[in-house]
C-alpha cells in the first residue's frame, strides 16, 4: 500500500474518532463547529508530525555503518 494512502487513511480515521468524541460528549449549542475545528486541528497536527517523521527517516545517515 502506498504511504500517501496510509497517511490519508490514518487522517480520516483520526478525524472521525475525534469528531465523534467531541460531538457526542458536548452539550454546548455550538457543538458541531467545535467538533469540526478540533478534529481538523488534530488532523493537521498529525499530518505535520507524520511529515516530519518521514523526512527524518529519509535523511537519517547516522545508522548507515560500514
Amino acid at each position: 500500500m502506498n504511504t500517501k494512502i496510509k497517511y490519508l487513511l490514518i487522517g480520516v480515521i483520526t478525524f472521525v474518532i475525534i469528531f465523534l468524541m467531541n460531538y457526542i460528549g458536548n452539550d454546548a449549542p455550538d457543538k458541531l463547529s467545535r467538533a469540526l475545528m478540533t478534529a481538523s486541528a488534530a488532523v493537521i497536527g498529525l499530518g505535520i508530525g507524520m511529515w516530519i517523521y518521514s523526512r527524518r527517516d529519509q535523511n537519517d545517515e547516522r545508522n548507515h555503518f560500514d
